[in-house]
């Protein structure tokens, strides 16, 4: 018989790309407090998803700063 015991649902791996891809950075105490990863794991994906975050808030930043300059220009011109 097979006495292992069944991993946790929040410990799945694809419980983890779903939680990210849902909520990002909220994310991330999944991963700390996830036995299977080790230390240098977890500072690791730490660090991806901090500068992930980080580019993405970039071009988020930079799309509505165009489209606010493209209302402008056409609100002007009415």
């Amino acid at each position: 018989m097979n006495n292992k015991p069944k991993e946790k649902w929040y410990f799945k791996v694809s419980t983890l790309i779903i939680a990210f891809l849902c909520v990002g950075p909220l994310a991330l105490p999944l991963i700390w407090i996830n036995p299977r990863f080790s230390h240098k794991t977890k500072i690791i994906i730490t660090i991806v998803v901090i500068i992930l975050g980080y580019v993405l808030w970039l071009l988020v930043a930079y799309s509505l700063k165009s489209i606010s300059n493209y209302y402008n220009f056409i609100f002007q011109q009415m």
